[in-house]
């Protein structure tokens, strides 16, 4: 096939990124804080813009900007459901936005305790991991990814890695009683014909990080692969309404100590904790037959 000279636009998506906005609700002395970082991006006819510098489509990011500041003063509820409020104003205001991307973190803050109870407003960060939400819009489809990062767990036992290829170059004794941690990072979709208007993200939220939690304390772990797995079974077993769960778990490996020069033993005590180099595992546990919607990831920076 001869290739055309003809230059053409592909594919392409504008907005403002990394929008940081923090709405405290005072309804009562007991205040409520939501912390998100909301990026908006808006898809459709913008070819005008990029081929003769015409603005009439373009919707300023800063318009976007002061969009999700003006959507923030009705509260928030969940960054899922934030996402899709803006999303349908986006796209049923302007008739050439056809879709989008919108995408969010949401960073818990826990109450301080003070002379023993909860302080009603004061409150001190929550840094166990963070909370992701992206909403896609492709015309009348609408995709909803949840998710969470950084979320570091590790078990003293129970694992181990045994079995595999040696050459050359295979230095790494197997052990069959060794330290499993990682950091989590996780992304679920949800059934495109899900009721989202019924659908209590906050409490589902909860409860896939419980299980995600919950799955890497049970079973013998032969590799981090199958504990991956595992957790990721046990999410689409429980939660109906998630089609596919995306997963990226770095290895922190722990290596043993050795104490001999020292005249010490060492019974599986003293490690050293090695921040890199590091295995990267990354995999997709899904429903058979559900089907991947690569429309949904799209734009989606790494395997998740």
């Amino acid at each position: 096939m001869t290739m055309s000279n003809k230059i053409v636009l592909g594919d392409n998506q504008y907005g403002k990124a990394e929008v940081r906005v923090v709405k405290v609700t005072r309804d009562t002395d007991r205040h409520q804080i939501e912390d998100l970082n909301v990026t908006s991006q808006l898809r459709g006819d913008f070819e005008a813009a990029h081929l003769k510098g015409d603005n009439a489509h373009v919707v300023a990011t800063d318009t976007q900007k002061n969009t999700i500041y003006a959507f923030a003063r009705a509260g928030v509820g969940s960054p899922e459901a934030f996402l899709l409020r803006l999303s349908e104003h986006f796209t049923s205001g302007f008739d050439w936005v056809t879709g989008g991307r919108w995408e969010a973190e949401s960073y818990t803050w826990d109450r301080i305790q003070s002379h023993g109870s909860e302080h009603d407003h004061s409150f001190v960060r929550n840094g166990q991991d963070v909370r992701t939400a992206v909403v896609v819009r492709d015309g009348n489809t609408t995709h909803v990814i949840s998710g969470l990062k950084d979320l570091t767990v590790l078990k003293t036992t129970q694992s181990g890695f045994v079995g595999y290829p040696r050459d050359k170059y295979t230095t790494l004794p197997e052990t069959t009683d060794r330290i499993l941690a990682t950091d989590v990072s996780a992304r679920w979709r949800y059934s495109t014909g899900l009721d989202h208007t019924a659908t209590d993200f906050n409490k589902s939220y909860e409860d896939i990080k419980a299980l995600l939690l919950e799955g890497f304390t049970e079973n013998y772990s032969h590799a981090l692969q199958q504990t991956l797995f595992d957790m990721g079974k046990k999410v689409l077993e429980a939660h109906g309404e998630v089609d596919e769960i995306k997963f990226s778990m770095p290895n922190k490996h722990h290596f043993l100590v050795d104490l001999s020069p020292f005249g010490l033993d060492n019974p599986n005590e003293v490690f050293f904790a090695a921040d890199r180099p590091y295995g990267l595992i990354e995999a997709t546990v899904q429903r058979e037959n559900s089907g991947t919607a690569p429309a949904a990831w799209n734009g989606i920076a790494g395997f998740c």
